[in-house]
Formats: structure tokens, sequence, C-alpha cells
């Protein structure tokens, strides 16, 4: 652990010059008297460090004291600071090792790529959660990384998405995080291979026994493929609805702005009606999403939705008949 805090200590001033030892301190989680017990070994094992004192003060690296880093280019360089999502790096427990990594990379390279690393620090931030997310609990992703990281089978209690438990014995092939969602993609019965979201892992164990990944399974081919899939058959409820003149901007808030100049081309019945197809990924999306808007619209087709929204209606209404709530 020592030896770990002595390098980063190391990259620290080479890569920002002079620091406190209260800054070293904060920064590696120790006390600045370890920080000086520690200058202290480095100058032991011939490392041009020291410290001054006084207002001004601090530890410092001589100037002359460098290393580089070659065969990189000021684009491979800001490549190589430019793709990491904190977020997802503290879900897998990497966010410290990606943070040290970074620290190294940074005070190995030449100055003027440094700057080039920096200006893309200051300029990108990527920020992987979609828009009002609920964070997801993922208690049970240490261990399908480890069974992915280690080619070892896991035998699973499954919540699939109709609330219905399943056991399932998976061979892990991959994790993939979907806009801060994670997703496990493994094999079952040695050729169907399936994706489970972590969230509805309610049990996860090492078996102990390795399997052998499928020849030339290429991870991010199959996401893609399936994602295809997936949101092809997602999207497949059309809704018909007419529009009142004055719901546009309610349906604004709720759809976005792009309805507003869907209504101006859609085709309008005798009251000036807007006539609007939309597109939802099931019956009972469709329903929590319509009923929210009241009368502002009304649905035509299909049938089954209509009942659905009657019936909804009807449970609201029996819940508001009476006079005072239970207690």
């Amino acid at each position: 652990m020592r030896a770990d805090r002595l390098i980063s200590l190391l990259m620290l001033l080479q890569t920002n010059g002079r620091m406190t030892a209260d800054d070293l301190a904060e920064r590696l989680e120790v006390s600045p008297r370890t920080i000086y017990r520690d200058l202290d070994a480095l100058s032991s094992a011939g490392v041009p460090v020291y410290a001054e004192r006084g207002p001004n003060g601090g530890c410092m690296l001589m100037e002359s004291y460098r290393t580089n880093l070659t065969g990189l280019n000021a684009n491979e360089v800001q490549a190589l600071f430019m793709f990491t999502v904190p977020g997802l790096l503290a879900d897998l427990g990497a966010d410290k090792a990606s943070e040290a990594a970074m620290l190294k990379l940074m005070a190995s390279l030449p100055a003027p790529f440094q700057q080039d690393a920096s200006f893309v620090q200051e300029r990108l931030h990527l920020d992987p959660a979609a828009w009002f997310q609920t964070e997801e609990e993922v208690p049970f992703l240490p261990q399908v990384q480890t069974a992915v990281w280690q080619n070892k089978r896991l035998r699973l209690n499954y919540r699939r998405g109709d609330g219905q438990w399943v056991k399932r014995l998976l061979d892990p092939y991959g994790l993939v995080a979907k806009a801060s969602i994670w997703y496990v993609v493994g094999g079952i019965h040695t050729s169907q291979i399936q994706v489970y979201r972590v969230s509805r892992i309610m049990e996860a164990e090492l078996t102990g026994k390795g399997f052998q990944r499928p020849d030339g399974f290429d991870l991010a081919s199959f996401w893609q493929t399936w994602r295809d899939r997936f949101e092809a058959q997602q999207n497949s409820l059309t809704v018909e609805l007419r529009v009142p003149p004055t719901s546009g901007p309610l349906l604004a808030l709720v759809f976005g702005e792009g309805i507003v100049q869907a209504l101006q081309t859609a085709p309008a019945d005798a009251n000036g009606h807007a006539l609007l197809s939309l597109t939802f990924d099931s019956l009972e999306g469709a329903c929590r999403q319509l009923l929210g808007l009241g009368t502002a619209v009304e649905i035509i087709a299909p049938q089954t939705l209509r009942a659905q929204m009657l019936a909804r209606a009807q449970q609201v209404t029996q819940q508001y008949q009476s006079a005072t709530p239970s207690p």
C-alpha cells in the first residue's frame, strides 16, 4: 500500500509542481506527518524531492526530474483523457484506480502534451445518467463483474420485468452500461445468449465452475444487434389521437417540443382538432402517459387502449367518491 502511495505522491509532484504537505495529505488521504515521512523515503531512494518552509514554501521535485511517455501524438493524448465516466467507474470500484492511472499518465507526458490533456479535462465532462432517471441499486454488480473477469458461471435469482422470479445458470460474457443502467450478457444452455438487467438480480452466487466463451463472440456487435431488435419490438404500438388546438403546450411538456411541429403538420378534422399518430413501447406505457393528459387528448384507436383508459378512469373515480379518506 505504501509503495502505491509513494508512486502517487511522486506523480502528484511531477504533475503539479509545488504542493503543500496539507494538499498532498488531503489528496492521498493521510496525515501531513505521513507525507513528510514519505518524502524522506523518496529522498533516501534517490528521488530529488525537497520541502521549503514559509508562506510560499511547499514540497517539490527538482525541475530536471522528468519522465517522458513517447509514441503518442497530441490527438491521441486528448483521446486518452476524453472517455472516462466517473459514475460508471465507481459502480465497478475502479474510480480510484482510474484517477491514479490518469495521474501517472499525466505525469509521464512531456509538458506540451500535459497541456493537451488539461485542455480536454477542462472542456469535456461525460454524464451517463438520463434526465430524471433514478439511480438503480446494483448490489450484485461486484459478483457479476468477478464472474465476467474470471469466466466463472453464475447462479442467479432474477426478477423479470413482469414481476415473476426465475432461476438462471448463466455464463456471463460481458457487462454493458446503457445510460448508467447495467446489463449482463451471457449464455444459457451454451447456445442461447440473453441480456439481464443487473438491478433485477435478487441473488447471485459464483458456482466456481468455469465456462468457455464462444469463439469470435463480439460484445459490442452483439449489443448493437440486440438493442436494435429490442427497440423495434418495443416501439410497436401506434396510437391515433384527436388533439384540440389548445393542447399543444401540455403535450410539449410530456413529449418534448418536437410534438408542436408534428401538430402543425398533422391533418385536422372538421372541428379543427389535429389527428396525430404516436408510437409507444407498450399498451401499459401508453395508458400511463396519456392518462395524465386528461381531456387534452382523445384516443381514437386502438380500442383496447380506449377500454383500458376507461377502466383506469373508473378506478380513480371510485377511489375519490368517498367524502373522507380512510385513516
